[in-house]
């Protein structure tokens, strides 16, 4: 019997895979959570053996809390469930210690399989992430000014302020901000803005 944890701060998708899995006879959901840190208490009390979650929840994100399940609770597989399939943040899960990534706009039949591979020890990552040509993204690398002036542009500082809070020049700030959209051949002020806001948690 496989153990299902259901992490999601959108209840509809909780209640839409709930409804999909009542009548697949190895699978039990054991619980169901609206952010991280339930999410953890939830792995705690009732050990599931999979836990599909989310990466940007209220509390703890994703990633954080699968660092902090995996090392707790090894034997736990962890599939993320995202929007997103920027190669940072598919990045990021691996190194926490999931076992499967798969996307939000995937049928349930796909999260069903991925949720009995990852069972069976082996991984699990959508068609939509292994297909994508990855190289050109790769090779782009920012500096660790670059990307702090970047995350706090995505919490939506402006140059001032992030002048201020680094204790460094306006004019510093602008000659970075123009490294990374010639970096990252952005087109605009409003696409340089949703950028940086998709890539908050490092991705």
């Amino acid at each position: 019997m496989i153990t299902l944890a259901i992490a999601e701060d959108h209840q509809a998708l909780i209640d839409g895979m709930k409804l999909f899995f009542k009548n697949e006879a190895d699978i039990m959901i054991v619980g169901e959570a609206n952010d991280g840190e339930e999410l953890i208490e939830l792995v705690k009390t009732k050990r599931p053996s999979v836990v599909i979650t989310d990466i940007r929840m209220p509390k703890c994100d994703g990633i954080t809390a699968t660092r902090i399940i995996k090392s707790q609770f090894p034997q736990t597989k962890v599939i993320a469930f995202s929007m997103f399939d920027k190669d940072e943040a598919i990045e990021q899960m691996k190194a926490a210690g999931a076992s499967g990534y798969i996307m939000k706009n995937s049928s349930l039949q796909t999260v069903l399989d991925a949720i009995r591979t990852v069972a069976r020890n082996e991984t699990f990552f959508d068609d939509a992430i292994t297909a994508k040509d990855s190289q050109t993204k790769e090779a782009i690398i920012l500096s660790s000014r670059e990307k702090e002036i970047l995350r706090l542009v995505g919490e939506g500082k402006s140059s001032q302020e992030i002048a201020d809070a680094l204790n460094i020049g306006k004019s510093t700030v602008d000659t970075h901000r123009k490294n990374i959209i010639k970096k990252f051949n952005i087109t605009g002020k409003n696409d340089f803005l949703r950028f940086a806001v998709e890539r908050k948690y490092d991705f």
